[in-house]
């Protein structure tokens, strides 16, 4: 069944316009008294049907109120450093999907990639829009963040607000250390916060390792094998996902 994130709510019934409309027009070619699923502001999600569709709109009334969520139980931020291309794009559909709370992209040292002020607001909106659909698809209660790019000390003070900061650090992974990850997950309980910090392609130079260091961040390694940018924080993810939800 499809699902829409809804900000426009009154009376008993949700209110979609824009491209949503768009969608359950001219694509899905729904007609009235067929079935959605809404999700407001607030992360809860209703049952509802199609009770009107105007040049502007389309009006959905509530059938039920659904008490299901598909939410990870602990809030994951996802810190990138700027890779090449569609990276980042992939990363942010990919790990919407495997229930990331936020994606904070951030220029380190070594990122190749250097946006500027107008080409971050273009970027920022095009994530966000990857992530809804994402949410969409994957039956999420909630849409991720994805903030504008940071700076590196940007980058630490977000991180102030989070309870487990880890940076997966290949270092780590080439000496073969496993228990910092697994010791971290082993502590996190339902609701805590979790800031993952991954580097870009050429990785994370000695300075920012060891601001990171200095602010509280643990290095941990991913396995023995060294994994591309884009890999690490869909394995880190779905590590999370096995522990906290299919272990439980």
């Amino acid at each position: 069944m499809q699902r829409y994130f809804v900000n426009k709510q009154e009376q008993g019934r949700f209110i979609l316009e824009g491209e949503d409309r768009h969608h359950i027009v001219k694509v899905m070619r729904m007609t009235p008294d067929e079935e959605i699923i809404c999700v407001d502001p607030a992360g809860r999600s209703a049952l509802c049907k199609i009770a009107e569709i105007t040049d502007e709109a389309v009006m959905a009334d509530i059938v039920k109120w659904n008490d299901e969520t598909a939410e990870l139980p602990v809030h994951v931020a996802i810190a990138c450093g700027l890779p090449k291309g569609d990276k980042l794009e992939w990363i942010i559909q990919k790990g919407t999907e495997m229930g990331a709370h936020r994606f904070v992209p951030f220029t380190a040292a070594r990122s190749v990639v250097k946006l500027d002020e107008k080409k971050s607001g273009k970027k920022v909106e095009r994530w966000q829009k990857i992530a809804k659909e994402a949410a969409e698809q994957s039956h999420r209660n909630h849409v991720p963040e994805v903030t504008v790019p940071m700076d590196f000390q940007s980058l630490l003070k977000a991180s102030d607000a989070y309870q487990f900061k880890l940076v997966a650090y290949e270092e780590e992974s080439r000496s073969g250390e496993t228990s910092v990850f697994r010791e971290t997950l082993s502590q996190i309980k339902t609701d805590d916060s979790l800031f993952i910090v991954f580097g870009p392609e050429g990785g994370l130079s000695e300075k920012e390792v060891m601001l990171l260091k200095e602010n509280d961040f643990k290095l941990c390694g991913l396995g023995p094998r060294i994994l591309r940018a884009e890999t690490a924080p869909l394995y880190a993810l779905a590590a999370i996902s096995y522990q906290l939800e299919l272990m439980r």
